[in-house]
């Protein structure tokens, strides 16, 4: 099922008109695994009926990788197919094959190539520089290992300055949902966002004639299924020593957040703790985050910082299936309990809330807000926390926003500790305690607003999202 992808498309596209300063093309495409690299490339390449050669690396012996690789470039039968000695040999019978034929060749994976062989990568550049940038070729090559990737756009790459461009392939919006799931509410969008992301390969699995929790009954927590075992997969494709990231990642999962509560939860000294939280963070499995009220200045320094989970569908895996892995083919029935007691709070404290920051940013790209907002995060400190802050620190403007995902109706009791309260200790902390700063407001809400709620907003100018609006606006 390919779904969105429009600004993607329209670039590749581009490269099909470029002629400067050659038309051969070099691009990385890149991106966690399961997020479509693979169907993007071949739905857009099937799209330009250019002839298209699609080859994905395997972790096998670079000799075993190139004869893979001549024969699909052939189109003959692996037994058929000549042995070639090095890189340089296959890419200068290449250079030769297609002369100056407009064509499009796809390797996905090529970071196992580049492992079973360094003189992949500068076999690749000289091939380039001597032979195939004076061709028609489309070259791109894609890879799931995201950090990885983008050494091959530093300096010390041999590829370095012979990319003609590159784009990292990000899951799709919220908004993408709906394409899977047309039936469903707009709660359960929301929580399956909270629980999957937008990643393809995951929303594609959904039964979309079934309802919410009956999918994460047979889909998500199917004992022989991909969801029970994808973590682990991801984790081993990336580190030597997964268990010591995955008592990491259960313990963040699980809600320490703090290098200190990170490190009591998994016995692992602060020391050692860093430079695997570290690696966490080149791979984009962690994130640290930092308040949006922390001055640009101060970021660096800043020991306010949080970690968290960056996939949706491990924060959902960790939260609720790790703890209990050995039990899903057993006690299926009591994992489910514990997920639908504890879905809401989690939707809640999670895709919810980011979907609200996403709102805010989008209404500043649409001149929908009061000030253009330059930075959207969250805001904690011992004394008060709040769930969607937009900054400008130009104009001193700033946006506090409330998130409320539970079944009732937001009453004027949340709208006044928002405005009242919340915001003078905000306010305290920003540079000069936050003298000429002009302060705004939104509340956000899953089930609407009280009229006394509405009341007081309106005479504050404070800005009121029901669900509706937040799904329309993200569509």
């Amino acid at each position: 099922m390919f779904v969105d992808r429009v600004r993607e498309l329209a670039f590749l596209n581009s490269l099909l008109q470029r002629t400067q300063p050659t038309a051969a093309q070099m691009v990385l495409l890149y991106g966690r695994r399961r997020v479509g690299k693979t169907v993007l490339a071949r739905h857009w390449a099937e799209s330009t009926d250019l002839p298209t050669i699609y080859w994905a690396a395997e972790r096998e012996p670079a000799n075993l990788q190139r004869r893979k690789l001549f024969a699909k470039m052939i189109g003959m039968a692996l037994a058929q197919t000549p042995v070639f000695e090095a890189w340089a040999d296959l890419w200068e019978a290449f250079a030769n094959l297609i002369g100056d034929q407009r064509r499009i060749l796809v390797i996905d994976e090529v970071t196992y190539a580049a492992e079973s062989d360094e003189a992949f990568l500068s076999a690749l550049q000289h091939a380039w520089d001597q032979r195939l940038k004076q061709s028609k070729l489309i070259l791109i090559l894609s890879g799931s290992h995201v950090h990885t990737m983008e050494t091959l756009l530093a300096s010390g790459s041999p590829l370095f300055g012979r990319f003609t461009g590159q784009w990292h392939l990000e899951p799709l919006p919220f908004g993408s949902v709906r394409e899977f799931v047309p039936k469903w509410s707009v709660d359960e969008r929301i929580a399956a966002y909270a629980m999957m992301g937008g990643v393809p390969a995951y929303l594609e699995r959904l039964i979309p004639e079934r309802s919410l929790v009956d999918n994460i009954r047979e889909v998500i927590l199917d004992p022989g299924g991909m969801f029970v075992t994808e973590p682990e997969l991801l984790l081993y494709d990336e580190v030597r020593d997964p268990r010591v990231y995955q008592a990491i990642l259960q313990a963040i999962g699980a809600g320490a957040h703090t290098l200190d509560n990170i490190a009591n939860a998994t016995l692992i000294s602060k020391t050692h703790l860093s430079s695997y939280l570290a690696r966490l963070q080149e791979i984009r499995f962690v994130e640290r985050r930092l308040p949006a009220t922390v001055p640009p200045q101060k970021i660096r320094l800043s020991r306010m910082g949080r970690y968290h989970l960056t996939d949706p569908f491990l924060r959902f895996y960790f939260r609720f299936v790790a703890p209990q892995r050995s039990e899903v083919g057993y006690q299926q029935a009591s994992i489910l309990s514990l997920i639908k007691e504890q879905l809401r709070a989690f939707v809640g404290g999670t895709a919810y809330e980011e979907l609200c920051r996403t709102w805010v940013a989008t209404a500043s790209q649409a001149g929908q807000l009061p000030f253009e907002v330059q930075q959207v995060g969250s805001h904690w400190s011992r004394d008060v926390q709040v769930d969607v802050v937009g900054v400008n620190w130009h104009t001193k403007t700033i946006l506090l926003g409330e998130c409320k995902w539970g079944t009732d109706r937001v009453a004027r009791d949340v709208v006044t500790d928002l405005i009242e309260t919340k915001a003078p200790k905000v306010l305290a902390l920003l540079p000069d305690e936050g003298q000429m700063w002009t302060m705004h407001y939104a509340l956000f809400s899953r089930a609407g607003f009280t009229p006394a709620a509405q009341t007081f907003a309106e005479e504050h100018a404070a800005i009121l999202v029901d669900l509706d609006r937040v799904e329309r606006d993200l569509a």
